[in-house]
């Protein structure tokens, strides 16, 4: 199974380790394509100040993101499962998390970003503020920087089993499954059951729940029909809608009845 989250907007400190080794990332195939990022992103806020916060759509209050992204070549790097935090991800808890569940995590979880492509929670980045929805001025939006190196290494990534797909919609356009992995993708809403609405707090923190009952059970569905089963095996309400035809997404809509 792999499941791909987005990240949070806001990120732990990058603390005092060693610096980031782009080397040593997951999905080496995304190098070219990171340092491209990492690069322009550098350039731009060890540049003008204004001008970088504009780029990046940071408040007045924020200035002090760009500064971070200037050192990020030197910034002490931690693992991602340790810099992301958030709604998501304070739900999902893989600190806490025992030894078997973590090791789960670490084959299973994927996390997109518009720095660095995709990383594994054990990849060790540092902190920064890039989103998806950036438009870098030599590179352009970042949504579309990442399709062509993402189109051909996440299908390996996926391998044969399940892509569970947990990602907003910045982040989805950065790779879009196809073809027969398309096929084994679920890509799943969270609903407020008595209205049918998304509501972005209780969203997030469902999906974090989800992920961590699915690490914690140990559950290893081989496709959209079996995760299902194991989503209403685990208490959780869903409703599943089959693609129309291939190449398309199995739909799963959980329901939430109460807003926490």
């Amino acid at each position: 199974m792999l499941v791909l989250l987005p990240p949070s907007e806001g990120k732990a400190a990058s603390g005092r380790g060693a610096p980031l080794k782009s080397e040593s990332l997951s999905l080496p195939g995304l190098a070219g394509a990171r340092e491209a990022v990492l690069t322009e992103l550098v350039e731009l806020c060890a540049g003008d100040e204004d001008k970088a916060r504009e780029v990046l759509g940071l408040s007045e209050g924020l200035r002090g993101e760009v500064a971070k992204n200037a050192e990020l070549r030197t910034a002490g790097a931690r693992p991602a499962g340790e810099i992301y935090t958030g709604v998501l991800y304070d739900a999902l808890g893989l600190a806490s998390l025992d030894a078997s569940a973590k090791r789960r995590a670490a084959r299973s979880l994927l996390v997109f970003s518009g720095l660095w492509g995709a990383v594994r929670v054990t990849d060790r980045i540092p902190s920064y503020r890039c989103s998806m929805g950036v438009k870098l001025p030599g590179l352009g939006a970042l949504g579309a920087h990442w399709r062509t190196p993402m189109a051909s290494v996440l299908p390996e990534a996926a391998g044969d089993g399940l892509v569970l797909d947990l990602r907003s919609a910045a982040y989805a356009a950065a790779w879009k499954p196809k073809g027969e992995v398309a096929g084994r993708t679920a890509a799943v809403r969270v609903l407020h059951a008595p209205t049918r609405k998304v509501v972005s707090h209780f969203n997030k923190a469902t999906k974090g729940r989800i992920v961590r009952s699915l690490l914690t059970a140990g559950a290893a569905p081989k496709g959209p029909a079996e995760l299902v089963e194991a989503l209403r095996d685990l208490g959780y309400v869903v409703e599943a809608q089959a693609p129309a035809k291939a190449g398309q997404a199995w739909s799963l809509d959980v329901l939430v009845t109460e807003v926490h």
